[in-house]
């Protein structure tokens, strides 16, 4: 029988558990995939520490995925689909409005709401809820896109106003999944991109990637004066911030956005309550939230990464989901944001889980 991961109570801070699951049989309109690889997202480190809502203890953990397609008699496969490696979207329930989901909208992976998770050796899901792997990426750097993929593209690309050569882009807290694809996707469209992080290697590594600077958030104080003398001469101003943190994020950007400017949130990883202040209200800057994103997106995300050649960061690859020490050290890396880029489960065929440095 395949094998899955899912979480088994355990307090603040629950188990993984490896566990036997049926062979799925596909509907006919869907595919029948078996897993090559599955990634981690911050969610999967909330899911565990019950701080997500409606965890489920029976169904399979992680929304990151990628497979190889299997014949079977009642699915939606046909001979140009069978064999094909495709990745997942990681939610379901929307399929194109760009102002938000039709229907009620699911993200996979441990919660009451589906039974689907990617952390498993084989799974069903709708056809129309996969898309062909760009053939320049790894099975790992295939994993390692769909959610923090649709995340950064729907944040950066139709929110952002702003996905445009020349403009200047600020991605907070560089080193996670979503904010690397930021960078990767503003980079690609000819955009200036600056970076915060507290950690100098990170910022580093994010000017190699194409960032034109940085600057360490833990000044509180100093870090947005430190920033204004990175921007440049003819445009000495921000267009736009894409922002997984939180906290005061206007409070601290509203002088250095232009008129119009645009503060895109994702996330909220810190604890500080947002403020808004009358400053920036004067200066028509719009803050807007953005959350995974559409079928469509989906689809215009993963073309872009085909045509660009982009390849999504992988920090760590651990082999095997049998192997629940090695992913639970992955679930720590989450834990102390040691890692730049995604964590990702090799499920089979490559890779030795040596860790992995992706460039674009």
């Amino acid at each position: 029988m395949p094998r899955a991961v899912r979480i088994s109570p355990n307090g603040d801070y629950h188990t993984l558990t490896l566990i036997n699951v049926p062979t799925p049989t596909p509907k006919p309109h869907e595919l029948l995939i078996e897993l090559t690889a599955a990634a981690l997202n911050h969610r999967d480190l909330y899911i565990r520490q019950n701080l997500y809502p409606g965890i489920s203890f029976q169904h399979p953990l992680l929304a990151d995925g990628c497979g190889i397609v299997l014949p079977h008699p009642a699915s939606a496969a046909s001979p140009t689909t069978v064999s094909k490696r495709v990745i997942i979207n990681p939610g379901t329930g929307w399929r194109s409005d760009p102002i938000g989901p039709e229907s009620a909208y699911t993200v996979l992976g441990g919660t009451a709401t589906t039974p689907l998770g990617t952390l498993q050796e084989r799974i069903a899901v709708p056809a129309d809820d996969v898309q062909l792997a760009p053939a320049h990426l790894s099975d790992a750097e295939a994993a390692a896109l769909p959610l923090a993929g649709l995340t950064a593209w729907r944040a950066f690309h139709t929110k952002s106003a702003n996905a445009a050569a020349g403009r200047n882009i600020l991605v907070t807290g560089i080193g996670g999944g979503v904010a690397i694809m930021v960078l990767l996707f503003a980079v690609a469209t000819g955009c200036h991109v600056f970076v915060t992080s507290s950690s100098p290697a990170k910022i580093a590594r994010a000017q190699a990637m194409g960032a034109k600077g940085g600057v360490d958030y833990t000044d509180a104080d100093g870090w947005p004066r430190r920033l204004k003398a990175l921007l440049p001469r003819e445009r000495p101003f921000l267009d736009a911030v894409i922002d997984g943190a939180g906290g005061d994020i206007v409070g601290s950007t509203w002088r250095l956005l232009k008129l119009g400017g645009v503060v895109v949130s994702y996330g909220m990883t810190t604890l500080g309550a947002p403020t808004l202040p009358m400053q920036a209200v004067m200066k028509n800057i719009e803050v807007k939230g953005s959350t995974m994103g559409s079928r469509q997106e989906f689809a215009e995300m993963v073309r872009f990464v085909g045509e660009t050649k982009i390849r999504p960061v992988v920090d760590r690859v651990v082999g095997g989901v049998e192997d629940l020490e090695a992913i639970d050290g992955l679930y720590e890396d989450l834990k102390t944001g040691k890692q730049f880029g995604k964590l990702v489960v090799r499920i089979r065929g490559e890779g030795d889980g040596a860790r992995v440095v992706s460039k674009m």
